[in-house]
């Protein structure tokens, strides 16, 4: 009796290590790592989480989140370990705070996809060499910037604001293009444009970047892009005392904001499509088609004149008016595609040389 128990555990145990060999050979398993908040966040992390639950769903695919106990490089590469550990083959991972882990694990790990989104070399170094099985995507912030800072001259805001996270080249990008497209929209109209240009230096909100811009606001300032993480909740603590406006950034953030600080607070969003992203490599995977993406870095931007189809565009809850429709907003988009409108990404260049027509206060940082 005990020698066909021992030949029965024997084979349990082979059998389920055939099981993992099958999981990490031959089917397709998710993780997502978050970066360092959670899958709540109303951001990135929340926007990749449910586009990979959403694939997942669609496909039959196993898909588990991990989140780093801290915000550390360690902390990230212990999560994506764990993944892996647990028989996970495909990392997907949001945001620049995992260049360091990408690093770490990425060429150690040969067997396994690595997905990192919003990663760029400026983040990896220049002299680092994109292994086959990591693909990165970052994108043209520019594009987006232009799109939210063109709309918001045209619906009649003259008094305007940008007031980044800390002044990292994604930043940077989405700020000039607010600027560059705040500028030509004001030599369109001939409107008399100011705005106020800074950067936190940081990714969350506090009494600081509060009081400064509660100065903004006090001051006139009918609208600012909160283009930083968590910097959104100063700048809407501050717009919900005088009534003002505010624009959100990397995701459709009315929802959040408008709940928690007024409704119709959120005029637009400048986005990034990250979901899109996560299903088109997902897919890739799924079919055989990484090799055709590996190893290499992508600046994702226009693909199309129609907006939803791009990986950088407006919300879809953007506050249309008579100055700028959704006809006007197409028209724009289909500019740019074609080349008719072109934007600087220039992040050496000063705020203000991104602009000939409106007045731009740039303030450095505000911490």
């Amino acid at each position: 009796m005990k020698k066909i128990l021992a030949i029965v555990l024997a084979l349990a145990m082979v059998l389920s290590l055939s099981a993992v060999a099958f999981a990490a050979e031959g089917e397709m398993s998710v993780a997502m790592i978050t970066d360092y908040g959670d899958i709540t966040d109303q951001s990135f992390n929340q926007t990749t989480y449910e586009a990979c639950q959403a694939y997942a769903e669609a496909n039959g695919v196993e898909f588990q989140y991990y989140k780093p106990t801290s915000d550390s490089d360690a902390d990230r590469v212990a999560m994506i370990e764990q993944a892996i550990d647990d028989g996970f083959n495909v990392i997907v991972m949001p945001g620049y705070a995992f260049a360091n882990a990408i690093k770490e694990t990425a060429e150690y790990y040969e067997d396994v996809t690595f997905i990192a989104l919003d990663v760029g070399a400026g983040d990896l170094g220049d002299d680092y060499t994109v292994p086959a099985n990591l693909y990165c995507a970052t994108y043209q912030e520019e594009l987006c910037g232009y799109m939210a800072g063109y709309a918001a001259v045209k619906l009649g805001y003259t008094k305007l604001g940008f007031c980044g996270g800390m002044a990292v080249p994604a930043v940077i990008r989405y700020g000039y293009g607010f600027v560059q497209g705040a500028d030509a929209a004001a030599a369109e109209i001939g409107a008399d444009v100011e705005l106020n240009y800074a950067y936190a230096n940081q990714f969350f909100g506090d009494a600081d970047i509060t009081a400064a811009m509660d100065t903004w606001y006090g001051a006139g300032t009918e609208i600012v892009f909160a283009c930083g993480g968590g910097v959104y909740t100063s700048v809407a603590e501050a717009a919900a005392k005088v009534g003002a406006k505010v624009i959100g950034v990397d995701v459709d953030q009315a929802a959040i904001i408008d709940g928690a600080y007024g409704e119709g607070m959120t005029v637009t969003s400048a986005m990034k499509g990250l979901a899109p992203t996560v299903q088109t490599m997902l897919a890739a995977v799924q079919d055989g088609l990484f090799d055709q993406f590996g190893g290499k870095i992508d600046t994702l931007g226009l693909v199309s004149e129609t907006p939803e189809d791009n990986y950088v565009q407006l919300a879809g809850s953007t506050q249309f008016g008579d100055g700028f429709t959704a006809d006007d907003y197409a028209a724009l988009v289909a500019a740019m595609y074609n080349g008719e409108i072109t934007v600087s990404n220039d992040t050496e260049a000063a705020a203000a040389d991104m602009a000939t027509t409106i007045t731009v206060n740039d303030q450095g940082n505000i911490k």
